[in-house]
């Protein structure tokens, strides 16, 4: 599928406006992980404003296509979608993680739009592929989209998962792996190598792309080719930018799990203005 110019603009837009979200989101809770939120918004823009089936005003809408963020980390992200796609007030954004709220610090099915409860890296793909193998019980059509950390993925429990949905031809599933080549304590390639990325997914027989993870038209031609494959699952292998769109958060790993202090927050919400 072809997309305008202006289509394009829409997007890096409302993902930019994500990104402020995101940021003032953390500095207002004095907690969160901005690093990885900020990698992914392109990613999540794309498919929540573009590709994704489901009705803001009906969350348990049977039809609808499914996601989960298997990296719940990254809650502010999907928080601050959720909210601008109407599935609840974006007068919620301000309680992230306080006491009550609506927005904890991991995701959690109290929220509109969550599916499942999230937070232990590494079961979110086996979530997601029991999602798919429901569709197919059921004869629904719907599609699973499943977001991934490159750290989560030095979990055994994703390459079971890997193979399960292999195995039982789930190709109503597309995991999307956010690739920043950064975890909490450092770079992927020290702590635990995971090249050769692409070569170990096709090795267990899935459909593979990989994309600019920052490209909004690679994003959202990755999306359509995903939904032509029969017969296996796809992934998408982004490569992206810890903390993209903030300067000194890009490519460190010191705002993994880090708020931004009052003067770091006024730099990062001058630059995303």
């Amino acid at each position: 599928m072809g997309y305008s110019d202006e289509k394009i603009k829409a997007l890096e837009t409302q993902a930019r406006l994500l990104r402020y979200t995101i940021v003032k989101m953390i500095a207002t809770a004095g907690s969160g992980h901005p690093g990885g939120s900020l990698s992914a918004t392109d990613l999540i823009t794309a498919l929540f404003f573009e590709v994704i089936r489901n009705k803001p005003s009906e969350p348990h809408w049977q039809d609808r296509d499914r996601f989960h963020l298997s990296k719940g980390h990254c809650a502010p992200l999907l928080y601050a979608v959720l909210a601008e796609r109407g599935f609840f007030s974006k007068d919620n954004l301000v309680t992230l993680r306080k006491k009550g709220s609506l927005l904890q610090g991991h995701p959690d099915r109290r929220t509109p739009g969550v599916e499942v409860a999230s937070g232990s890296l590494g079961q979110g793909l086996s979530i997601a592929v029991g999602m798919s193998l429901a569709a197919h019980i059921d004869k629904r059509d719907y599609r699973v989209y499943v977001l991934m950390g490159d750290g989560e993925t030095q979990e055994g429990n994703i390459w079971e998962a890997a193979m399960a949905a292999c195995q039982f031809s789930c190709d109503n599933l597309c995991a999307i792996l956010d690739y920043n080549g950064l975890q909490i304590d450092g770079r992927t390639c020290d702590i635990m190598n995971l090249e050769p990325m692409a070569d170990k997914w096709k090795a267990f027989g899935w459909h593979t792309i990989e994309i600019d993870g920052h490209n909004m038209r690679q994003i959202l031609a990755a999306y359509d080719e995903a939904k032509t494959i029969k017969g296996k699952p796809t992934i998408i292998i982004a490569k992206t930018i810890k903390g993209k769109g903030v300067s000194f958060m890009e490519n460190t790993c010191e705002f993994h799990g880090r708020a931004p202090t009052k003067e770091e927050t006024e730099k990062a919400l001058k630059e995303l203005a």
